[in-house]
């Protein structure tokens, strides 16, 4: 039986989530700004699934704009948040613990001008408040710095930070990726006390192809996709109805059991983290505590020959971010870790559905690569 964790990467769809794409492809697919009754019955879905993510991410309705992806919510977060805010000043924050949809977004603005000052992590990988406020600057136009990082589980004080900085620059934007952070661990989007939010659906037990920015109200960001007035007029294209109506549903189911599988993770993760370090000596946890990711090293392997041990037995990790195949992790390497952990690393990623019995086989397997190896390496 195979043993997928590799959850940060993707999540298989839920049943609630599959169920309502299938209907929507055969039965509602009306387009919802259709004014007949089936194009009225869509529009009801679209209402419907744009407020269960709003519930599970806790601000209105009308603060949530569907996109097709986290990379898109952070394109547009990004991008347009430091070009409307830029006549204030073109100095931007953020680190070099960002996803590639961020570090891009940055890229492109600095040909435009604009300056970034990247951060360093603590040992963690997480970011301080305190070297936020060191690096703000009266010109300050946008901050974007994730809330959980998608490679090794480090959280960042995002609201700590959002009332220190608001408190200084009240006009300085903030942009969080939440994308592991989403019905991962606690936030509340209202009280994050940010200004733009990107999620994503896949990440959650919805299909690929949908994701969401929160925008907050009385933010007029200018839109990144142009043409019609979908999306309040914010983002232009006919709306993916079955991707939205799958997220709305997986978002609905993980908000109900939110409570018993997030205390599941935190377990799990407890419990690999103890048989790991009590069974093999050489073991390196890296990072923070995010309940669903576990980054591990094995100093002196190479990950990907862990991984294919592991593989062998049916059981899926990574190496670390899917973005960045074949290089060495730029996360890994912004914490300035040793070159054995770096390329000794594994990133192993939990959900939901994610058995304690699944743990015990992937430490089991994890042990037995390490003495293989080492035998071999004798």
């Amino acid at each position: 039986m195979s043993i997928y964790l590799d959850n940060a990467a993707t999540t298989r769809v839920c049943p609630e989530a599959a169920e309502a794409a299938i209907k929507v492809m055969t039965e509602n697919y009306a387009n919802p700004s259709s004014t007949h009754r089936m194009g009225r019955e869509a529009k009801k879905l679209l209402d419907d699934a744009r407020a269960k993510v709003a519930k599970a991410l806790g601000c209105t309705a009308e603060e949530v704009y569907f996109t097709s992806c986290g990379s898109e919510g952070d394109n547009w977060a990004i991008i347009q948040g430091a070009r409307y805010a830029g006549r204030k000043g073109k100095h931007i924050i953020s680190s070099g613990m960002e996803h590639s949809a961020v570090k891009k977004s940055l890229e492109l603005l600095e040909k435009e001008g604009f300056e970034v000052t990247l951060l360093e992590p603590e040992a963690d990988g997480s970011i301080s408040k305190e070297s936020v406020l060191a690096a703000l600057r009266p010109e300050t136009c946008l901050i974007t710095l994730m809330l959980v990082n998608n490679e090794v589980g480090a959280i960042t004080d995002i609201a700590g930070i959002a009332k220190a900085v608001k408190s200084k620059n009240p006009r300085t934007l903030i942009h969080t990726d939440a994308v592991q952070a989403f019905l991962k661990v606690p936030f509340n989007a209202t009280k994050l006390g940010v200004d733009m939010i990107a999620i994503s659906g896949h990440k959650v037990h919805a299909p690929k192809g949908i994701g969401a920015l929160y925008i907050r109200k009385g933010l007029s960001l200018p839109p990144h996709i142009i043409g019609a007035g979908q999306e309040g007029g914010k983002r232009a294209g006919t709306e993916a109805m079955p991707q939205i109506v799958a997220f709305g549903e997986a978002c609905e189911s993980a908000r109900i059991a939110f409570p018993t599988y997030h205390a599941n993770l935190k377990a799990m993760r407890a419990h690999a983290i103890e048989r790991i370090t009590s069974e093999i000596d050489s073991a390196v946890i890296i990072g923070g505590d995010a309940p669903q990711l576990l980054s591990v090293s094995l100093p002196g392997h190479r990950s990907e020959v862990i991984m294919n041990f592991l593989e062998a037995r049916e059981i899926y990790v990574s190496k670390g971010s899917a973005c960045k195949k074949g290089h060495r992790s730029a996360v890994l390497e912004a914490m300035k870790l040793p070159a054995d952990v770096m390329d000794g690393a594994i990133r192993v990623s939990f959900c939901r559905y994610t058995t304690m019995e699944e743990i015990d086989a992937f430490c089991d397997a994890l042990r037995d690569a390490h003495q293989s190896l080492r035998a071999a390496v004798k």
